[in-house]
Formats: C-alpha cells, sequence, structure tokens
C-alpha cells in the first residue's frame, strides 16, 4: 500500500524529486515588485508595497484593519499584548499546535493552559474549553475579570488555531469565552483562505493572526499579519511594531516600550505580487485535495477532509494511519522513496518547556498525534 501512495503521489508531482511538502510558487509579478522596491530605495518598512499588502489582505479576509509584521509568532506576540496578556498570566491554548502558539504567549511572561482538539477540525475543542472553564475558574464579582481557582492567576486571553487550515469551531469557542469576559486571539497563521460560516478565520476574535513564512499558502520569505475590526487594536499594533514612535519629521521621540516588528518593503512586494493569484492557489490546492480524497477512498487510510460548515484551504493535507508503528513505518519509507511526509507536531505538553504547564483531558491530542501525516500539498503546475 506504501509503494501505491508513494506512486501516486510521485506522478501528482511528477517534475519534483524529492516531492516536497509544500514549496513555494512564483508564477506572477514578484520579480518586478521586488526590482521596483530596489530602485525605489524604499527597501525597509516605510513603502507602498507594504501598503499595498496590507489592503490587500484587508480586503480578502473582510476584516477592516490588517497591521504587517515580520513573522507570525510577532504578530501573535503583540496581539496578546494589545490583549492585556501580562507577566504572570495564564492563556488558554491547545496541546495539538506548533510551538510558536505557546512561545508568542510565554513571551509576554504568560503560561499557556493546554486544551484538547476535536478530532475533525484538530482544532481547540469548545466542549473540552467549557469542561475545563467549569471546573477550574472563578469569576471576581467586582471586575468581571476570569482567575485560575488553583493558582489564582488571571486567564486573559484565549488562543485557538486553525490546525493545517481547518477551521475550528471559532463562533462556539468567542461564545463561550465572551461568558467568561475573556478575548479570543486567533492563531490563523496557517489558514489565509479559510472560511468558517462565511467568514475567514481570523475575524471572530478580537484580533487573528497570518504567516507567510515559506512553507505557507503564499510567502513573503518571512512575514505575518495582524488583522482586526478594532480601529483602537490596529492603531496600537501599528504603533508598538514601529518601536513606539511618535510621528516626527525629524525628532525621535517614543512613548512607550515598542518592537521593530514591521515588515519590510522588500518582503511586502513578495507578497503583493502572490496576493494577485491567491485564488488560483486556493484553487489548485482544492482540487489537489479532491485528488487524494478520490485516491484513499479505495485504501484503508483516512483523508481528512473540511469539516462542516467551512472551506478550508488545504494548506497541508492530513492523513490518518492506523497506530503510531503504522504511522513511524510510513513516514519512514515515503521520506526514503523520494516523498517527503511529516508527523503532527510533538504536544506542547511534552516539551521540555511546557512540560509542566497546566492541561485539561487531552484524549483526542495523544489520539492525533500518534496518527496524523502530513502529505505533499504544494502548487501543482
Amino acid at each position: 500500500m506504501f509503494e501505491h501512495i508513494v506512486e501516486f503521489i510521485r506522478n501528482l508531482y511528477p517534475n519534483q524529486n524529492p516531492v516536497p511538502l509544500h514549496a513555494p510558487v512564483f508564477i506572477g509579478k514578484e520579480k518586478e515588485y521586488l526590482c521596483d522596491c530596489i530602485d525605489s530605495t524604499f527597501v525597509s518598512y516605510v513603502g507602498k508595497y507594504v501598503t499595498q499588502f496590507e489592503e490587500k489582505t484587508a480586503q480578502f479576509t473582510g476584516a477592516k484593519y490588517a497591521i504587517a509584521v515580520v513573522n507570525g509568532t510577532a504578530a501573535l506576540h503583540v496581539a496578546l499584548q494589545i490583549a492585556g496578556v501580562k507577566y504572570g498570566d495564564e492563556v488558554i491554548t491547545q496541546s495539538l499546535t506548533f510551538v510558536a502558539t505557546a512561545n508568542a504567549i510565554s513571551h509576554c511572561g504568560a503560561k499557556p493552559v493546554l486544551i484538547d482538539v476535536d478530532l475533525d477540525t484538530m482544532g481547540m475543542s469548545p466542549q473540552k474549553l467549557e469542561d475545563w472553564l467549569k471546573e477550574n475558574v472563578v469569576i471576581d464579582s467586582k471586575t468581571g475579570k476570569t482567575y485560575n481557582k488553583t493558582t489564582r492567576h488571571l486567564i486573559s486571553a484565549i488562543v485557538p488555531m486553525h490546525t493545517f487550515g481547518f477551521p475550528c469551531r471559532i463562533d462556539e469557542i468567542v461564545e463561550i469565552a465572551n461568558k467568561y469576559n475573556i478575548p479570543v486571539i486567533e492563531d490563523s497563521a496557517e489558514s489565509l483562505g479559510s472560511f468558517y460560516k462565511g467568514k475567514h478565520t481570523g475575524t471572530f476574535g478580537i484580533a487573528g493572526i497570518l504567516s507567510y513564512n515559506g512553507n505557507k499558502t503564499i510567502t513573503t520569505g518571512g512575514g505575518g499579519m495582524i488583522i482586526t475590526d478594532n480601529e483602537k487594536f490596529a492603531q496600537k499594533a501599528k504603533h508598538i511594531t514601529t518601536t513606539a514612535k511618535i510621528p516626527h519629521p525629524f525628532e525621535f521621540v517614543h512613548n512607550e516600550i515598542g518592537y521593530n516588528y514591521r515588515l519590510t518593503n522588500v518582503n511586502a512586494a513578495l507578497g503583493v505580487a502572490q496576493m494577485e493569484y491567491l485564488d488560483k492557489i486556493l484553487q489548485n490546492k482544492k482540487e489537489t485535495s479532491i485528488r487524494y480524497e478520490n485516491f484513499f477512498k479505495n485504501l484503508e487510510v483516512k483523508f481528512l477532509t473540511e469539516p462542516k460548515n467551512s472551506i478550508a484551504n488545504y494548506w497541508l493535507n492530513v492523513i490518518q494511519l492506523k497506530d503510531r508503528n503504522e504511522r513511524e513505518t510510513f513516514l519512514e519509507f515515503t521520506n526514503n522513496n523520494g516523498v517527503m511526509t511529516r508527523p503532527v507536531w510533538r504536544l506542547m505538553n511534552k516539551l521540555e518547556m511546557y512540560k509542566n504547564c497546566r492541561t485539561g483531558d487531552l484524549t483526542n491530542s495523544f489520539w492525533l498525534e500518534d496518527r496524523v501525516v502530513n502529505i505533499p500539498s504544494g502548487f501543482r503546475n
């Protein structure tokens, strides 16, 4: 069976050896815009392409505001800080996630609390979230803020992730969060082009973030974006990611601790070019997912499709194998035969720096960790 799968994937990507998991594609005006950027000498964060990239992203996602930054982790760090996350707080996220989610929480000096995911979305489970909150928190009657009953630490944010571009049940999560007066910041780093009940991921909470790493649906080499409908949030994000400098023709005055996080015009030039054919990329990836779905119907391997009420971008296609032994055998065979495949990330509570984090019941996360594998998902020429 594994030989059959390798043969099918190599036929999908006939000119690539080895077949990468997700290679970037440049088929538009990237070189033209890069040369224009260089000729203009505006290669840092001041330049027309940064503005255009933000405008195109806001228009595509339906968010009122978009703020371009150096990467997705920085975007999440800043969004959490603006949401009010402070040193010593606790932030609820999921154990099945890329480490950047937990790292951004840690950059704020807060502690991740790790919640389980749903099997079909691989994103935060609303039921598991509500169960943990009912058992572990108390709402202060005077301030309305929510505290961990055991640690007495403030629960200052909830960060669900749209795993591999599959939307989680974000509306239910936001509804639960609102009961406890906890802001939601969406880690939508992997889900550009994914929609839930007609709305783009990242637009349900008070803010969301996107990533444009080299392996994402579109890329700026390295880059991220904060998206929000809140004008004050957007203004604050732009201000503190630009070293908190007060605008002035020549004086250097900064009114708070800021970050040098703004995206450069060079990176944004790539992003503008890629946004011009994002719909083509998404359609191409959807067609690939359909071919995979039809292929795996005839095998004893489950191929994950977009959950109900969702449009997934199929950033990385996902299969589930029988158990960890079959997963390991499959990973070794495919990678030894010119097809790059990867397991899902090791759970956050298994990493050295997060092993002592508080967790809920993680039954689904452990089950998925033993079985989930990503298979090649890039643009097919």
